[in-house]
């Protein structure tokens, strides 16, 4: 499982993904891609950027997406800009 920081602005984003990348290609065994944003506190819209970028990268590894503990303030602004359909919720 992959773990979003407790902030994730503009500032935070590249480093962040970066974090992202290398968890990804850390998991050899997994079939599906699961991002942790329980601890997500103080965010933008780049945080949808990053796990947007997430998603497509797990894609293109051929494995499957999902995001445990996304806040509403953030499944929200998901909807707002018509891509929470993209970040389907862990089981």
């Amino acid at each position: 499982m992959l773990v979003l920081p407790s902030r994730l602005t503009h500032d935070e984003a590249p480093a962040c993904m970066r974090m992202l990348q290398q968890g990804l290609k850390g998991q050899t065994d997994s079939s599906s891609t699961v991002v942790d944003a329980t601890a997500l506190a103080q965010f933008d819209s780049s945080a949808l950027a990053v796990l947007l970028e997430c998603r497509r990268e797990s894609s293109a590894l051929g494995r499957g997406f999902s995001v445990k503990g996304l806040s509403p303030r953030l499944r929200e602004l998901a909807a707002l800009y018509g891509i929470a359909g993209l970040l389907p919720a862990a089981p």
